[in-house]
């Protein structure tokens, strides 16, 4: 048990390599072989998956600075021990979500291609193994150049599933992405760089190192000061920002996503918008805590400026697809936004929000792509009537719906609530945390995003699924194998995703109460107010200050009840 618990986690990321190199070399040219090959090697990465996270629910394996299935091996060193750059990895409560739900999309993905995908097959399936491979890569790595390889080598697979078998404009939307990307990613490789030469000058280790909990240790040991703090914040936010992507420069997602076949499109939503905030719940919020909460103010108004921006830009749409897509700007805003409260609640809602969102956003995505299949248009003026034609399609694409609007009941209900509740309640302490910067200032603009959201979803359902008929000439088109509705293998996509969306909605304790202890340990162990009566402290002289002098300004009102406290203290001891 022990070989299996230390190798389970480079299985799980060299699995679906394997899988491509099986499918490149084992493979006849019969597109169906391929397919079939494909879908084992991603089907195996899934049950391995699954495998990791009983083992890390069972607490098998080696347990490290809170990570489990702790595994690490030299890579990089020098003859006089001065270079600390090793293959490590480890999950905890909050990776191991991300690594399921990779794991669950890139098998659906691929099913979902076996219709539409039929010219060169061989290096199309290669390509979504191999981007399977750097994303699980990323939410495994507990070294930060480790990490940014598995970061990086997203985007090569991408670009090209994108450039490849994309739409017209595939050309100049895997561009974009690219260059987006790449230009954030380079400074984000410089902050990595100077944090590791600020350790090594100043920490106590007296080595180089990129070790993601060392790092974590001495960014919140107080050595960095503020100043630098800020400076290795702003390189970090500029590949993460890019990646969610955060208002303003998201303007190359909606083309990548209208471009992109329909399985890159899942993916994209689903898993690769999460590589950025994971990068900043993994990187900037617990080594940087001084830049981060500097910041958080401004990170705050662009994750709110996203999510409305986001909401009226899908509303205007007559793409299904790229109306989707806005809507993932607005959907990423709030993860944002929970993130910076820097409160449990808002953690805890931002990192239920990502799974949320991969699963919701994922599904609306297959679901167009689908119809793209038999219509061969997601313009809503030539669509309509469609739950009469194809009544299956209809249901998942309410359930969907609902489920990307936060239904209560389902799962999106889950994470915008708790989001909501960190950002209102951020200034308060009665969690046991220093009090956070954001407020109810910010709570109440973000939570129009809500709103809007529910009007332009509903709004494409009506439009597409009631009223009169209406099909282009000479459509749905069956060629392809196709039926009128949805057929056997696109029912057996959706359902999975849509019994998810139920089970989190109803019963989200699970996910909570591992999501938790990871974030107080590896996020927010440094805002901990030392001791329950420390606690119990900061909130009566909050409420003292209050009652004393109602509207004056809080941190005047606390400096007076700690002033009234020292003078008592002294009259009592006779000074």
């Amino acid at each position: 048990m022990d070989f299996v618990s230390n190798w389970i986690l480079t299985a799980v990321i060299f699995m679906p390599i394997v899988g491509a190199a099986y499918v490149w070399f084992g493979s006849s040219s019969r597109v169906s072989q391929i397919r079939s090959n494909a879908m084992i090697g991603s089907m195996l990465t899934l049950l391995l998956v699954i495998c990791a996270a009983g083992l890390l629910s069972q607490g098998q394996g080696q347990t490290v600075d809170g990570y489990g299935l702790y595994h690490t091996s030299g890579w990089m060193a020098d003859g006089d021990n001065r270079i600390d750059i090793n293959y490590t990895l480890g999950i905890d409560g909050v990776s191991v979500w991300l690594l399921l739900l990779t794991g669950l999309l890139c098998p659906l993905a691929i099913w979902a291609s076996f219709s539409s995908i039929t010219n060169r097959a061989k290096e199309y399936y290669c390509l979504l193994l191999l981007l399977e491979s750097g994303m699980l890569g990323v939410f495994c790595s507990l070294d930060l150049l480790l990490f940014y390889v598995f970061f990086e080598f997203t985007l090569i697979p991408l670009f090209f599933l994108i450039g490849t078998w994309g739409g017209q404009e595939r050309a100049r939307a895997a561009t974009k992405f690219f260059l987006f990307t790449v230009a954030g990613s380079v400074l984000t490789f410089a902050g990595v760089l100077y944090l590791a030469y600020h350790q090594y000058n100043y920490g106590d280790s007296g080595v180089f190192t990129l070790d993601i909990p060392t790092l974590v240790r001495y960014g919140q040991s107080g050595l960095i000061p503020a100043g630098v703090q800020w400076w290795i914040f702003l390189g970090l936010v500029a590949g993460f920002a890019v990646k969610v992507p955060l208002f303003p420069v998201h303007t190359w997602l909606p083309l990548a996503h209208t471009e992109a076949p329909t399985a890159g499109s899942v993916l994209l939503a689903g898993v690769l918008l999460k590589l950025g905030t994971y990068g900043f719940i993994r990187l900037a919020l617990p080594i940087l805590p001084e830049g981060a909460e500097a910041f958080a103010h401004f990170m705050a108004v662009m994750a709110i400026a996203g999510v409305i921006y986001g909401a009226l830009a899908a509303w205007v749409q007559e793409d299904v697809k790229k109306l989707v897509a806005y809507s993932s700007v607005s959907h990423m805003g709030f993860c944002v936004l929970g993130m910076f409260s820097l409160k449990m609640a808002g953690m805890t809602g931002s990192v239920m929000y990502m799974v949320n969102h991969g699963l919701s956003t994922a599904a609306l995505f297959l679901v167009v792509g689908m119809i793209y299949e038999r219509y061969h248009t997601r313009d809503m003026n030539q669509l309509g009537g469609l739950a009469k034609q194809m009544p299956v399609m209809a249901v998942f694409l309410i359930i969907f719906t609902l489920s990307s609007i936060g239904l209560p009941g389902l799962n999106g209900f889950i994470g915008e609530m708790l989001v909501l509740i960190g950002t209102a309640s951020s200034t308060e302490t009665h969690d046991g945390m220093i009090a956070g910067p954001l407020g109810m200032a910010y709570a109440v603009p973000a939570a129009t995003g809500i709103v809007l959201g529910a009007i332009y979803m509903l709004w494409m359902c009506r439009r597409v699924l009631f009223g009169p008929v209406n099909e282009p000439p000479g459509t749905p088109d069956t060629s392809a194998g196709l039926s009128p509705d949805l057929n056997g293998r696109e029912i057996g996509i959706l359902t999975p995703i849509a019994i998810l969306c139920l089970i989190i909605g109803v019963w989200p304790k699970p996910m909570i109460d591992s999501i938790q202890p990871a974030i107080e340990q590896h996020v927010l162990a440094s805002r901990i107010i030392e001791g329950d009566n420390n606690a119990a402290e900061a909130d009566n002289i909050i409420r003292e200050s209050q009652h004393a002098v109602g509207n004056k300004n809080l941190k005047a009102a606390v400096i007076e009840s700690e002033n009234d406290k020292l003078a008592d203290s002294g009259e009592r001891h006779g000074y």
